[in-house]
């Protein structure tokens, strides 16, 4: 195996674990906006249909799904490095 072929690989495998973390921050931050959908906002907000309520959401969804998909994409490494231990 030549030099180029393999950091070919290196970096066909980078770009795969960049796709792979982007889809999964989308994936959790989609999820995390459905769940505080739930949430009851009404009761907190003097305004709950206002665009400052709306973009309160938006930005807990980010940081809730931030916060869940990191803690996946730290899992998925840790158990993919896990394996190259034994």
């Amino acid at each position: 195996m030549s030099e180029t072929d393999k950091w070919s690989g290196v970096a066909q495998y980078a770009s795969l674990m960049n796709m792979v973390n982007i889809a999964v921050y989308v994936l959790c931050i989609g999820l995390a906006w459905w769940a505080l959908q739930a949430f009851r906002f009404d009761i907190l907000l003097r305004k709950p249909k206002g665009a400052q309520a709306i973009m309160l959401q938006i930005l807990l969804s980010i940081g809730l799904g931030q916060l869940v998909a990191g803690f996946f994409i730290q899992y998925l490494g840790l158990s993919m490095s896990f394996s190259k231990m034994f």
